[in-house]
């Protein structure tokens, strides 16, 4: 299947940077430009994640669709939390499609439509995605992987290492995947999709039936807030028991995790538009 063009617009520019710990981090670049039927049909795709088109009108109640989206779906452009919400869920979007074009995953969406405030971030692993090596039987080389996403969109996240933030997450996925993997299979039986259901049902019992495992952390960023020196920071040899604990562990999948940076120019407007789009266009 051929990538879709703004997966096109993401592009490996081949650098390369080393952690504090000799991590390598790659460095990707999301190159969008203003085409303005590759934007609608982008703005189409972002939209389903939070609510389906055929699913709208059954929802709205007297609401337009846009007010919809606006007022209820989509984290709020005015609240003191919405704005931030809106970058991360962008980013773990894109991620997603990393997962899945870049990647070859299947990569189920369910995250982003489960909200039960629009302004919050849903708990549990922020993308999951999955590689069968033989369809039709298990097989310990199929793979299940788990990415953590960070946005540095404005200069208030810019004082943090973000992919420091998208490490330390990434740290705990390995508590919380056996829940998020449950709900996934739950969504999947609750949408009628009882083969989708068993895809992931193969990946909950690893002891009795192998698989591998892959972990990642990504940061994005627009690119004037970008700091090499900071990024190069990362150490995943030292991840925070808690914010007050000062003692630190090594992260549990440091050997299986990929390291992942993307920068692009003007994000945040980005970002802005593609939810006026999503809405305008429902």
């Amino acid at each position: 299947m051929e990538k879709p063009i703004w997966v096109q617009w993401l592009v490996d520019t081949g650098e390369r940077l080393q952690t504090t710990d000799g991590k390598t981090v790659e460095v990707w670049e999301f190159r969008h430009t203003d085409d303005q039927e590759a934007l609608s049909m982008w703005a189409t795709h972002f939209r389903n994640h939070y609510c389906s088109d055929h699913q709208i009108d059954a929802l709205r109640a007297r609401r337009s669709r846009k007010d919809y989206l606006n007022e209820i779906k989509f984290p709020s452009v005015t609240t003191r939390l919405g704005p931030s919400i809106r970058a991360g869920d962008f980013g773990e979007i894109l991620v997603a499609d990393y997962l899945q074009w870049i990647l070859s995953h299947w990569v189920p969406r369910m995250r982003w439509s489960s909200k039960f405030s629009r302004d919050s971030s849903p708990q549990g692993c922020d993308v999951i995605g999955f590689q069968f090596y033989d369809p039709e039987n298990t097989s310990p080389r199929d793979l299940l992987t788990i990415f953590e996403a960070k946005t540095c969109f404005s200069s208030s996240s810019s004082r943090r290492n973000r992919l420091q933030d998208a490490v330390n997450d990434s740290a705990k996925d390995h508590i919380r995947i056996d829940e998020s993997l449950n709900y996934l299979k739950q969504r999947l039986i609750d949408q009628g999709e009882q083969d989708n259901a068993d895809k992931v049902e193969r990946f909950q019992n690893p002891v009795d039936v192998p698989y591998r495992e892959l972990y990642g952390a990504a940061a994005l960023f627009t690119d004037n807030y970008f700091r090499v020196d900071v990024v190069s920071e990362t150490d995943t040899r030292k991840i925070p028991k808690s914010q007050n604990n000062p003692k630190t562990y090594p992260h549990p999948n440091r050997d299986s995790l990929i390291l992942l940076v993307i920068l692009g120019k003007d994000m945040m407007n980005l970002v802005y538009e593609l939810y006026r789009r999503a809405a305008d266009e429902a």
